[in-house]
């Protein structure tokens, strides 16, 4: 690996992270790198003091462009979006742990992100994710500095409720979801109906690629119901398996085989599920279905 491959990969991890947290897809975020990559090989790199600065600046503006053409993009989008999962195996440790293990890239986080002006989100995950100083925000978006206070201030007041609801105890939110699968596996609607907040929401995205539900579904019995009735349609054939879901316990549902669904969930204080995410779609599955693969 030559010098210059090498300080681009030293720097990648923490590129994919801002792409990811930019644009909620793992492909984009992908592309945006690969572009960012072509640049600094044609860059005169050596005279660089700061080769870190210069990628995130490059990786940042080339991810707000790519997000202002995704905003048009998902105004057309079939259903509700939800984005791209991160997948890894629960207990392996990947390149993709260094998103800090990951509470500022939930699903529910980045739903709301998903709702932000471009330079709002670009402002809250340099300033919130990386600790960017407002100097360097205001050179990277073209405004000055208390425009960018403004920006981050908007966009803070939008995810609160979301950081509210992240549960504290990750040990509690595995064990549940262990006690989750088991009562969908074996069709317990008693236990299914006890795990869920009597307000959970569920969401789904199909992407117009499969069947998903046009509107949010409400209601602990109705989610019981629905749980216990794939089980009664597809019996031995569905299989859940724990894994981790953007640095947080997930679960992973199959059908004969094969990758149907990524699942996250929220907890509130008392340890039981408030929202389900699932992406159904296909093409975002794809990622998830090859790391699982390969973990065997």
């Amino acid at each position: 690996m030559d010098q210059r491959t090498a300080a681009f990969q030293r720097h990648r991890s923490r590129l994919f992270s801002l792409a990811y947290r930019m644009l909620g897809s793992r492909a984009d975020a992908e592309d945006v790198l690969q572009d960012a990559w072509l640049r600094w090989n044609e860059s005169d790199t050596d005279s660089l003091r700061t080769p870190e600065a210069w990628l995130v600046t490059v990786t940042t503006r080339l991810a707000l462009d790519r997000l202002r053409h995704a905003k048009v993009e998902r105004e057309a989008y079939t259903g509700h979006w939800l984005p791209e999962p991160l997948v890894e195996p629960l207990d392996e440790d990947t390149p993709q742990d260094l998103l800090e293990r990951a509470d500022d890239i939930s699903v529910a986080l980045l739903r709301v992100l998903e709702t932000l002006a471009p330079a709002e989100r670009a402002a809250f995950v340099l300033r919130q994710a990386f600790d960017t100083d407002y100097a360097e925000i205001a050179a990277l978006l073209g405004r000055n500095e208390a425009a960018c206070r403004q920006l981050v201030h908007r966009a803070t007041e939008r995810v609160q409720e979301v950081r509210r609801q992240q549960p504290v105890d990750r040990g509690a939110h595995r064990r549940l979801l262990e006690a989750f699968a088991a009562a969908a596996a074996a069709g317990d609607l008693a236990g299914l109906r006890q795990l869920f907040a009597d307000d959970v929401a569920l969401v789904s995205d199909g992407g117009g690629r499969v069947s998903a539900f046009v509107h949010v579904l409400r209601g602990a019995q109705r989610l019981a119901q629905l749980y216990y009735a794939t089980f009664r349609r597809a019996g031995d054939a569905v299989r859940y398996v724990p894994v981790r879901v953007n640095g947080g316990p997930g679960l992973a549902r199959y059908f004969d085989g094969r990758l149907e669904s990524v699942q996250a969930f929220d907890l509130d204080a008392d340890g039981r599920i408030v929202a389900v995410y699932v992406q159904r779609n296909p093409d975002k599955l794809r990622a998830a279905a090859a790391a699982l693969s390969q973990a065997g």
